[in-house]
């Protein structure tokens, strides 16, 4: 019999999620000084946990202080001080729910204007058409560069741990520098990262081994996949299935299926796939194949607001059902559902021609909601999508320079590591 929503999951280490209903992860963009997380943070986090979710699963923490997706993004490194982490595992599980970190590295999805690297498995620009030169030109990592972005994974993840987190999620998806390993459109390498799909998910698979030896048993490591890039010649469904086959030896929990990237950003509805696009659970055909020969337990997430729909996903084979847009405007639907109702969330779709634009609208209009609940606000989910878009500008400038700043003193003197260079550009 399939799972019912508030039907709790234990999972191989055995730790157990109260319910089946996951906040999944959002990028805040809401660091302060030091790119570390505050009270805002925290607040918002706490609404989630009272709201009723089982697991929390948190935006995007960079592993590499000079490779953010945003200039307000959250990094945790070596050098970083633990205690605002320890305030947002606290944050998190305030309501009983349990909450793992999303670990990331955007790899060559960095704008142009952000200083820091930008780096690649293959030296390919981004392609969202004539937008294109917004993102920078990236570099082809050094197998040192490699080696050292392992590790810093394994650092991240040790150090979550010790925060109070009760696990990791890697992040494979979405395009960002893991996800370009394992497609090989942006995967052109000749060496043994590259070629066949056992090369191009040598990086996944090396980071999991060195993230699980660095954590407890106890600890949980969980992955985030594409179950397609939904771009031709792309990473498949088929290579979806062979690469969760690879993690099943290595310690990995659970695998969260997404899909797509910044140029083909089915993750914010915004596919190619109009049938895709259409639907409430972008993903969902896809994943209840997959389940028929999963080794490990999988979570879906991607444009569910309905409980019909996340009763669907489950009856589907799926374990966990991850929402985030619809928490963001309403973090107490989890409890909503559990008293009987069928509240859901309704938000105008954003239509542009170009489906860049489009998803970094859609987007924007997400955190808008993020800032004004950690500010202890309600949800303005009728806000225009491009006055959101507007606002994120100019906070996005701001952070821009305090990021700029903060970098520079932090990297000054000889501590640049297997030839990084620092490019900081006006």
């Amino acid at each position: 019999m399939p799972a019912t929503i508030f039907t709790p999951l234990r999972l191989a280490n055995g730790s157990v999620v109260e319910n089946r209903l996951v906040k999944a992860a959002m990028e805040e963009n809401m660091a302060v000084a030091g790119q570390l997380p505050d009270e805002a943070i925290f607040r918002l986090y706490r609404r989630w946990s009272q709201g009723g979710v089982g697991l929390i699963i948190t935006g995007n923490v960079m592993v590499h202080a000079e490779a953010l997706t945003g200039p307000a993004g959250v990094v945790l490194d070596a050098e970083t001080p633990l205690e605002p982490f320890r305030q947002w595992a606290a944050a998190a599980k305030s309501g009983g729910s349990r909450v793992w970190m999303q670990i990331n590295h955007p790899g060559r999805q960095v704008m142009a204007n952000m200083p820091g690297v930008a780096w690649g498995p293959s030296a390919i620009r981004v392609d969202i058409g004539r937008n294109s030169t917004r993102l920078a030109q990236p570099v082809a990592m050094t197998t040192q560069q490699i080696d050292a972005t392992v590790a810093r994974f394994a650092e991240t993840a040790r150090r979550a741990e010790q925060a109070g987190f009760d696990g990791v999620e890697i992040h494979a998806a979405h395009g960002y520098l893991i996800s370009q390993f394992l497609s090989p459109l942006s995967n052109q390498r000749t060496d043994q990262w590259g070629g066949t799909l056992a090369n191009r998910a040598r990086l996944l698979l090396d980071i999991v081994g060195a993230v699980r030896s660095s954590v407890s048993p106890a600890f949980t490591v969980a992955v985030k996949l594409n179950s397609a890039d939904f771009q031709r010649g792309g990473f498949d469904a088929d290579d979806a299935a062979t690469v969760i086959g690879l993690l099943a030896p290595l310690g990995v929990e659970v695998v969260e299926l997404s899909g797509g990237s910044y140029e083909s950003p089915a993750m914010t509805g915004q596919a190619a796939d109009e049938r895709t696009r259409a639907r409430e659970a972008y993903f969902l055909t896809l994943a209840e194949e997959l389940a028929q020969s999963s080794p490990l337990p999988l979570m879906l997430t991607g444009g569910i607001v309905r409980r019909s729909v996340a009763d669907e996903v489950l009856a589907g084979g799926i374990d966990l059902v991850g929402m985030g847009t619809a928490l963001a405007v309403d973090p107490d639907l989890p409890n909503k559902w559990r008293a009987g109702t069928d509240a859901a969330v309704e938000l105008k779709p954003v239509r542009f021609k170009d489906k860049a634009i489009a998803s970094a609208v859609a987007l924007a209009r997400v955190r808008y909601q993020l800032r004004r609940l950690g500010k202890g606000r309600r949800a303005r989910p009728g806000v225009h999508p491009l006055t959101a878009y507007a606002l994120e500008a100019v906070l996005g400038r701001r952070a821009l320079r305090h990021y700029r700043s903060w970098l520079q003193a932090r990297t000054a003197g000889p501590r640049l590591e297997h030839g990084e260079s620092l490019v900081v550009q006006p």
